[in-house]
């Protein structure tokens, strides 16, 4: 494509996923034009005809994939329908972007994968939370390798207090389909270890249905958690703690707690971009990633004497926001580029080993060994 063109994209799914996370930060990404919208329903409450006139609508897939001048899908609905829509796109000739979770299994991330190489498409995930100002602190906290000195624990939470069950997909899909906080929450969290760490050697895992008062196990072969406690084992002596809670009384829920060597960081509440996005803020607002200093992270680090410890307040770094992964995203679509993807299938592959690692050592109550 010449370089001064846009590529067209079509959005499959108008839910929150669509409307807050990805058609703000399309129509932000200069490489990107919203093209077309499929919408199986538009109603009263919800009609992407009524708030994008200015494109193309779709209420059936065949038709919407069947645009000669669709580009690029992205794919918002629900994760049981991720593989089936991204296989089809993939099959009509279309670079994809899936909503996290990917799919539900790897053997189906692998069937993607082949297929996208088989057609000369590009394939990439909407692992965001990459881009959460805090993870960015801590990516560039960890990178001098000397801050901190040699890191021996790292805990990274998505802890709420919520104690009613969703009344949505979140609250109705089971694992196999890509549903329970495994998927919807485990799924950034872990990403996030990947990232900064890479595969573990093994993992162990706990899951709960704290709403009930129930842990997984051979008893509870079954169980479909809102809750997860997993460990991930790293040959350099490194324990990852993942923690997911929906009965976490907090007035500031904690969020990253690192511990080195040479010092720790600790760091609450979450990412602010979500809670701005859907209270209307624009992508273009000045205060868009920003987070009030009383989140400010704590850097407590171990004097020149060996001894004595002094904490201070560790701010974030400046914010690139979720636009960035479209920005990169578009990048790569316009130069064809299969490693300028920034979050390729692969890796969310490699993700969903350590979670079918984690069904595993949650089901047998043993370790799991990954390589």
């Amino acid at each position: 494509m010449m370089a001064h063109q846009k590529l067209n994209v079509g959005v499959v799914g108008y839910g929150m996923s669509a409307t807050i996370f990805h058609i703000p930060f399309i129509t932000t990404t200069s490489t990107l034009k919203l093209h077309s919208i499929l919408q199986r329903n538009p109603n009263g409450s919800s009609s992407a005809p009524r708030d994008h006139p200015e494109v193309r609508h779709f209420t059936s897939l065949d038709q919407f994939l069947a645009d000669a001048d669709l580009h690029v899908v992205v794919i918002t609905t629900p994760p049981e329908t991720h593989f089936s829509f991204a296989q089809q796109a993939l099959q009509a000739g279309k670079h994809v972007l899936v909503e996290k979770p990917f799919v539900p299994s790897v053997a189906e991330a692998n069937t993607l994968i082949d297929l996208a190489k088989k057609q000369g498409r590009l394939i990439c995930v909407y692992q965001n939370r990459r881009w959460d100002s805090d993870f960015l602190t801590v990516q560039k906290l960890l990178a001098d390798g000397s801050t901190l000195g040699r890191i021996v624990e790292f805990e990274t939470h998505f802890d709420r207090y919520r104690l009613e069950k969703p009344s949505n997909w979140k609250g109705s899909l089971g694992m196999d389909q890509g549903g329970s906080a495994l998927y919807d929450l485990g799924t950034h969290l872990i990403d996030q270890v990947y990232v900064l760490f890479g595969m573990p050697r093994g993992v162990f895992a706990t899951f709960a249905s704290q709403r009930d008062g129930l842990l997984s196990g051979p008893e509870h072969a079954d169980l479909e958690p809102d809750s997860v406690t997993a460990q991930l084992f790293y040959d350099s002596g490194l324990i990852a703690l993942v923690r997911i809670a929906v009965s976490s009384v907090e007035v500031q829920q904690p969020r990253f707690w690192i511990r080195g060597t040479k010092g720790s960081y600790r760091k609450t509440g979450l990412d602010t971009q979500e809670p701005q996005l859907k209270a209307g803020m624009k992508t273009s607002d000045a205060e868009f990633g920003r987070e009030d200093a009383k989140w400010n992270g704590k850097l407590a680090l171990v004097g020149e004497d060996g001894s004595s410890v002094t904490e201070k307040e560790y701010p974030n770094v400046e914010p690139e926001t979720y636009g960035k992964i479209y920005e990169l995203f578009g990048n790569a679509l316009v130069g064809n580029r299969e490693q300028d993807v920034p979050v390729p299938a692969e890796q969310a592959r490699d993700v969903l080993r350590i979670i079918e690692a984690a069904k595993e050592s949650a089901k047998s109550r043993r370790e799991v060994q990954l390589f």
